[in-house]
């Protein structure tokens, strides 16, 4: 280990030449994916009697030169912490260099959470985005999308510096706007100016989501002029497809289709109900002939 230092006003924690010690590290902080390779010049402008670098993994012996360079080809030593001293006089001062070792993590992968087949239209759910093994985990953001809106975030806390596996949740509660939608997540590792960019991101597959819901028309009543071509339109979306059918004193026969196309009804009133395992939601159409409005 490198000397122990006699004078601790003389200790430098920074690259501050008015602190009586002119010592600089070349980059200042570094950020390597693990097993890459880093390179750190330490250098000084004033005589010394050694300079030199001290770390668990590529130790560099005392020169008296004006640079020395710390170099390794594979770092995977999470926990360095590298530091570059000198001596001159009778003190010594130093420098530590911060090294963020990050990994991207092994997958990331979205489910639902003690649910399978279709959600039920307002009822609550909850999805799970799972990330395995990323380190640093403090600089770990998953975003949530629903489609191309993020719609949610996690940040994480956490200080540990070796890979860990981390999940996120995300409750919905989704309507009849939401069937087919597309939810997905992804881990990024947001690293600093000094780290990759852009940023280092995972994407996750999505999630394709099937709402059911019941039957709602746009309007329950419709008031229609005996023609023609006389159209009654019971259509109407919902998850199962419905089933219809209609009733008036006016129809001779079981009619099961959504739409009615004829010229021989009669003025009245006609009622459609579509139906399936959500609900049920009835239509009215009312003919009137010519000069009845």
């Amino acid at each position: 280990m490198y000397a122990i230092i006699l004078n601790s006003s003389m200790c430098l924690t920074g690259t501050h030449a008015d602190d009586g010690c002119s010592v600089q590290l070349n980059p200042q902080r570094v950020v390597v994916r693990y097993g890459g390779s880093v390179s750190v010049n330490c250098s000084t402008s004033v005589p010394h009697r050694g300079l030199g670098w001290e770390a668990s993994e590529g130790v560099v012996p005392m020169t008296k030169d004006s640079l020395i360079t710390w170099r390794v080809s594979e770092l995977r030593e999470w926990g360095i912490e590298p530091v570059c001293f000198m001596n001159y006089n009778r003190t010594q001062c130093t420098v530590n260099l911060p090294v963020t070792i990050y990994k991207t993590p092994d997958s990331v992968s979205i489910s639902t959470v003690n649910h399978n087949g279709p959600m039920m239209e307002r009822n609550q759910y909850e999805l799970q985005c799972d990330v395995l093994n990323v380190a640093p985990v403090q600089n770990l953001t998953v975003n949530w999308y629903k489609g191309q809106t993020l719609v949610d975030q996690t940040i994480f806390t956490d200080t540990i510096k070796t890979p860990v596996s981390k999940t996120s949740k995300l409750l919905i509660s989704p309507d009849r706007a939401d069937d087919g939608a597309q939810y997905w997540c992804e881990a990024k590792l947001e690293l600093g100016e000094e780290g990759p960019q852009p940023p280092p991101t995972n994407t996750s597959k999505t999630l394709n989501v099937e709402v059911y819901y019941k039957p709602k028309h746009s309007i329950s009543t419709e008031t229609i002029n005996i023609n023609d071509e006389l159209t009654l339109n019971c259509t109407v979306k919902a998850n199962p497809a419905p089933t219809y059918s209609w009733q008036s004193e006016h129809l001779k026969e079981t009619i099961s289709s959504s739409v009615i196309r004829t010229s021989t009804l009669s003025s009245g009133t006609y009622n459609c109900t579509a139906t399936n395992s959500q609900g049920t939601d009835r239509k009215v159409f009312i003919l009137k002939s010519t000069g009845q409005f």
